[in-house]
């Protein structure tokens, strides 16, 4: 519990409320290079992450078109998204560009 306790005191110095420090992380995960590369990642709760942070962050992925969430036995939940399609993509300057959508923290 103590151990716990430091963690909180130090991320609270940090300035980040828990669905911020969350977000970041799923982000992170999302935004992956081998997650971008395979189009999928599992996500996982720590035990600092609350209630009330984990189930915001599940709603607003579960809101996001484009991602399937698969719930494992295990707590995890798995991401899972298609390539972009041609309708993603931008023609500008005669240069084709994809468009870049960031996750939705």
């Amino acid at each position: 519990m103590d151990g716990q306790k430091k963690i909180q005191e130090a991320q609270e110095r940090q300035g980040l409320t828990g669905l911020e420090r969350l977000g970041l992380r799923v982000s992170a995960m999302i935004g992956s290079p081998v997650a971008q590369i395979q189009r999928w990642v599992t996500i996982h709760r720590l035990d600092t992450d609350g209630d009330q942070e984990w189930d915001a962050v599940l709603e607003l992925l579960a809101e996001t078109d484009g991602i399937d969430m698969t719930f494992n036995d295990d707590d995890t939940v798995t991401l899972k998204w298609d390539r972009p399609s041609d309708e993603d993509r931008v023609i500008e300057g005669g240069e084709l560009e994809a468009v870049c959508e960031l996750p939705p923290f």
